[in-house]
């Protein structure tokens, strides 16, 4: 089958805007809403953004040889740009860009014929993301969000990718607002859903984790009887929403009855998990190098998708015995000093926070220490929730604590010496740089390290001056 051909006419109606200059047959060669990196041929879509207006670029992006434009009706060309541009370039005028690229990927999404599988929840969304295309990609042709790319604006931008029809989409549905979902949900009218947990991140934007969950459960919106939903079992919140979805359901756990269900967990740290696995298509023995049960439970949900889909149990065992983490996202880093590094810098909330500090209380090592950034976006219980996990460092025995932020990182170390750790064993820094001088002095040979945080306390640098000092 032929891929989707974006043409000036085919985009116009797509985008319900209307074509005032160019050829209709002008054919694009991709998307883009950046003029910096847009390529010649391609088609330049100016959102406005909360910093920036996209139309303000865009005969910019016509010079650098964008072939055509969707801009804002009665945007023009200035008049240094019009002399050269009008009239050769395409420019479609509609009323809003924004829900001019969400019409357009919506548009690519049904004609491609793609079965598109998306995921939401509080944790390991991309994780699962990456798993599941692993595994469908034993038997499909499969494409995945590039990146990080799953709001408003980044998925529409992955989605457009279903232009050369692959057989199947694996996207996750970000969200940290109520509607957001469901907006994601109706752009990309998802065949088989997939809710890995709820939990407290972005509770700063919420009233309770309830309302979270509520906010996650948009994912059930627009389900028909013929859709599919991929739910964990262990989670109470999912699980009492779940006679809400109008399609089948299919769980996943590791404490309770499930359709997809570990037993057995054996936990080696740092060395990865193995379980026993039941399925309704057979139980396997199963290895994952991923490192912890947040892992194994993102591993379960994609085993269930790709069972689903008709992915063999014999070859997902395989294909799960050779992942690799996603960067930044529990990588196992192991330097030529002897010291390992568990990077899980990308982001942090409180669950995903123990659940790696477990990680590190099973790993073998001379001493286990956990350097740990602020977690952001917690709204009244941020002081709270930083105290819990603090009391979780001091519980699983870990041997040093390094709090990186402001005022809730020193809760955390608060809160960890009020729970027995010694005081000479913990340290509050105000920035993951000052983090980085302090453990590349402490680090010795044997030590494992675990840099967790939230993606605006930057706890990544600490991992980079430890591969760049001690590497």
């Amino acid at each position: 089958m032929n891929d989707i051909g974006l043409t000036a006419a085919w985009v116009a109606a797509a985008v319900k805007g209307d074509l005032v200059s160019g050829d209709a047959a002008t054919q694009f060669g991709g998307v883009s809403i950046d003029s910096r990196t847009v390529m010649a041929g391609d088609l330049f879509i100016a959102i406005r953004g909360e910093r920036f207006d996209g139309a303000a670029f865009a005969a910019a992006a016509m010079e650098k040889g964008a072939a055509g434009v969707v801009v804002p009706r009665g945007w023009k060309e200035s008049g240094k740009h019009r002399a050269r541009l009008s009239g050769e370039r395409v420019v479609i005028h509609v009323d809003d860009t924004t829900l001019g690229l969400q019409a357009l990927a919506n548009v690519i999404r049904r004609e491609s014929g793609t079965k598109v599988v998306a995921i939401t929840g509080s944790a390991g969304k991309t994780t699962t993301k990456e798993v599941t295309s692993e595994l469908l990609a034993s038997r499909y042709r499969v494409i995945r969000n590039r990146g990080n790319l799953n709001n408003h604006i980044g998925l529409p931008l992955s989605l457009i990718d279903l232009r050369r029809r692959p057989d199947i989409a694996v996207v996750e549905l970000g969200m940290n607002h109520a509607g957001e979902v469901s907006t994601l949900v109706r752009i990309a009218e998802p065949d088989v859903r997939v809710w890995t947990n709820v939990g407290e991140a972005h509770l700063g934007f919420f009233a309770s984790v309830d309302a979270i969950a509520d906010a996650k459960a948009e994912i059930f919106e627009g389900a028909t009887r013929s859709s599919l939903l991929v739910a964990n079992a262990d989670d109470d919140r999912i699980a009492a929403r779940l006679s809400k979805f109008a399609g089948g359901v299919v769980t996943f756990g590791i404490e309770r009855d499930a359709d997809v269900r570990a037993t057995d967990v054996i936990d080696r740290g740092v060395e990865g998990v193995a379980a026993h696995v039941e399925t309704s298509r057979g139980a396997a023995d199963m290895r994952s190098p991923l490192v912890g049960r947040g892992n194994l439970s993102n591993v379960l949900a994609a085993t269930a998708v790709a069972l689903e889909l008709g992915v063999p149990l014999d070859v997902v065992v395989d294909r799960t015995a050779r992942l690799a983490a996603a960067s930044h996202r529990g990588e196992i880093v192991r330097l030529s000093n002897g010291v390992t590094v568990v990077d899980d810098s990308y982001n942090a909330n409180p669950p995903a926070m123990k659940q790696a500090l477990d990680v590190l209380a099973r790993s073998k090592a001379d001493r286990r220490i956990a350097v740990l950034g602020e977690m952001l976006e917690l709204g009244d219980r941020t002081a709270a929730l930083h105290e819990e996990v603090g009391r979780a460092v001091a519980n699983a025995r870990i041997d040093v604590l390094v709090a990186v932020g402001g005022s809730a990182a020193g809760s955390m170390a608060a809160a960890a010496v009020s729970a027995g750790m010694p005081p000479a064993r913990v340290q509050h820094v105000p920035t993951s740089d000052e983090a980085a001088e302090a453990v590349v002095a402490l680090v010795t040979r044997g030590d494992v390290v675990l840099v967790k945080g939230s993606r605006g306390v930057k706890t990544d640098r600490v991992v980079e001056r430890l591969q760049a000092q001690r590497g």
